[in-house]
């Protein structure tokens, strides 16, 4: 396994700092806001109970309840509570549920960019990784042929992750339905679907691929609380699947953790209780961060960025400085050698594309303060200016 790029980055560029540098961070997957006070004062609330002993392994029979009832009045998805289990965090359902899956040899299509993770995870399970990569004309999404053409007898898994770290890609309703009709025709792909950016949408509609019938069954549904309701650090959430594979998952946790935190699922409750005025605060305050962004990267020639329809990751294709050499005379032949140079020579901390299967491009996360991103795009205005193309 390798480790994570976007930690190692976050972890270099704090070193930075440390040093007397101001570096402007745009590398972690991480709101920038304040859990809200609801939640924060049911736990709060549970710690003064005393509510701090172990749960249920699967979670709380309140919080899956709770789960069950957002699943179907958000999602039109219809599961009982012994049919969800909940996790330290979303990643823990997503392993869980590619090692409850994957065999030795077994194939696991993943569009590329993808999170960091997700071939990682394979690897551990003993599966195979298979990427398929999608390019800036295409907003980054993987279209029917490419997934037809990549499923093989040996495939066991397609991961899908809507809206997408690390592009902000939506697949919409019509998208899906495509996808739906190829994966229809192979019975025996199931598929994981990492739907945690669910909520920081901006004018499209979010789609669970699970709410067609034919795919209810073979596809396990991955959400959590660490992006809408600002949560990163309480570490919960939760898969909803057929009941095998939510047992099976069930054996793994009961041996790797246990349930999540008691706390953090009375928090989780109070969560899925609330209005949502909080989150769509957020929202909109992502949508605007997310248009000034775009506007000052769109002022660099030859860099080009789709609009992003979700999350708060930009992802540009740099591939028109690839190759090109900086004012020292250094050579950037790849997108990590240009995140270094943006690190180094200009203290704006990026994620090489590199990491997510894009080698064209670069992340950038917009959960920073809009100072800070001015400031940041301002910076790399100069830098990429600097830089004699190939």
């Amino acid at each position: 396994m390798q480790p994570s790029a976007t930690l190692a980055m976050t972890a270099r560029a704090a070193e930075r700092r440390r040093a007397g540098h101001p570096v402007i961070g745009l590398s972690a997957g991480e709101p920038d806001f304040d859990t809200p006070a609801p939640i924060r004062e049911a736990a709060i609330a549970a710690i003064r109970e005393g509510f701090t002993h172990y749960t249920d392994n699967k979670g709380t029979l309140e919080l899956r309840e709770a789960v069950a009832r957002k699943l179907l009045e958000d999602n039109g998805l219809a599961y009982d509570p012994g049919q969800i289990i909940c996790s330290n965090g979303a990643k823990q359902s997503v392993m869980q549920a590619v090692a409850v899956l994957c065999r030795p040899g077994d194939e696991v299509v993943i569009p590329a960019p993808y999170w960091v993770s997700y071939p990682e995870m394979v690897r551990f399970s003993g599966g195979t990784p298979v990427v398929v990569s999608t390019d800036v004309a295409s907003d980054w999404k993987m279209s029917p042929g490419q997934l037809d053409a990549a499923i093989t007898e040996r495939t066991r898994l397609v991961i899908l992750c809507s809206p997408s770290n690390p592009t902000g890609s939506v697949y919409s309703r019509s998208e899906l339905a495509a996808l739906v009709e190829v994966l229809e025709r192979h019975e025996h792909v199931h598929i994981l679907s990492d739907e945690i950016y669910e909520h920081l949408v901006y004018g499209v509609e979010h789609v669970s691929i699970a709410s067609w019938a034919s795919m209810k069954d073979r596809t396990i549904t991955v959400n959590g609380f660490s992006k809408a309701w600002a949560m990163t650090g309480w570490r919960l959430g939760y898969m909803a699947a057929r009941a095998d594979i939510v047992q099976a998952a069930s054996k793994l946790q009961g041996q790797y953790t246990s349930g999540p935190c008691s706390i953090s699922q009375r928090a989780g409750v109070s969560a899925l209780a609330m209005p949502k005025g909080p989150i769509d605060e957020m929202v909109a305050a992502f949508r605007n961060r997310r248009d000034v962004t775009l506007a000052g990267l769109r002022a660099i020639d030859g860099l080009v960025c789709p609009e992003p329809q979700g999350a708060f990751y930009l992802f540009p294709d740099v591939g028109a400085y690839l190759g090109s050499r900086t004012p020292q005379g250094e050579v950037l032949d790849t997108s990590e050698d240009l995140c270094f140079h943006l690190l180094d020579g200009h203290d704006v901390a990026l994620v090489p594309g590199m990491a997510f299967g894009g080698h064209r491009g670069i992340r950038l996360s917009y959960a920073a303060s809009l100072e800070n991103l001015e400031t940041a795009v301002e910076r790399m205005v100069r830098a990429f200016d600097a830089l004699e193309r190939a």
